[in-house]
């Protein structure tokens, strides 16, 4: 089938279109661009990232703004869709959805609105699983984001791996916080991924950071030949 995928920039959503693309043919991707940072259905953190993402990938990008206000984000994450059905006749949706059924649940009613099918392949795996998989895969993903106790600025801007994974999996032990960060304990940008035909170089950063909540902004990025 023709899909396309709900793409953040981040570990999740690139996973998800990795297991995707074994079955089916990913022709674009979409991504909402939230102005409220709170926003309950889209990742915000470096998400204009993605324009380097999708040309790094090959792929098209629908990029649609939304404020972010929680019953308006559904109606633009509908019109999104349909602009994907119109100019990449898409036949489906993928998803990195994990755990949030607030999430899934609306993208599957849109879905069904528009004639489409909505495909979670992460849906319910095990959050350290889902670690292991990340690295596995090859993904190069960093933090740019941590919201909970007892994530520090010494987490942004770290490629997840073997070593980081094991942090995120002890402190989510010790202060009973989900370790992928499905609850929104962190977030994450991709640099580099299997699917990557170049890969994301970044030349400015800034790390903002206070109370167990920080960022880490890409300010300028380039891609590079592998």
């Amino acid at each position: 089938m023709k899909l396309c995928v709900l793409y953040s920039g981040g570990k999740d959503s690139t996973l998800a279109l990795i297991k995707a693309q074994e079955f089916h043919e990913i022709v674009c991707l979409v991504t909402l661009v939230s102005s409220n940072k709170e926003s309950f259905m889209f990742h915000t953190p470096n998400i204009d990232v993605t324009s380097l993402q999708a040309e790094a990938m090959g792929l098209p990008l629908v990029r649609v703004e939304t404020t972010g206000e929680k019953e308006k984000e559904i109606a633009d994450l509908k019109h999104a869709l349909k602009l994907a059905q119109q100019k990449h006749k898409i036949e489906g949706v993928v998803t990195g959805a994990i755990q949030s059924t607030y999430q899934a649940s609306r993208v599957q009613q849109i879905c069904y609105e528009l004639g489409l099918w909505c495909f979670n392949p992460l849906w319910l795996v095990d959050q350290e699983q889902l670690l292991t998989d990340v690295v596995k895969s090859g993904i190069h993903a960093i933090i740019s984001g941590v919201f909970a106790e007892p994530l520090d600025d010494s987490f942004l801007g770290q490629k997840l791996d073997t070593r980081l994974s094991k942090k995120l999996i002890a402190a989510a032990k010790s202060h009973k916080i989900n370790p992928a960060g499905e609850g929104g304990e962190i977030e994450t940008t991709v640099l580099n991924a299997p699917i990557f035909n170049k890969k994301l170089i970044v030349k400015k950063s800034k790390t903002d950071y206070a109370n167990y909540s920080g960022t880490f902004s890409i300010l300028d990025a380039e891609l590079e030949k592998k």
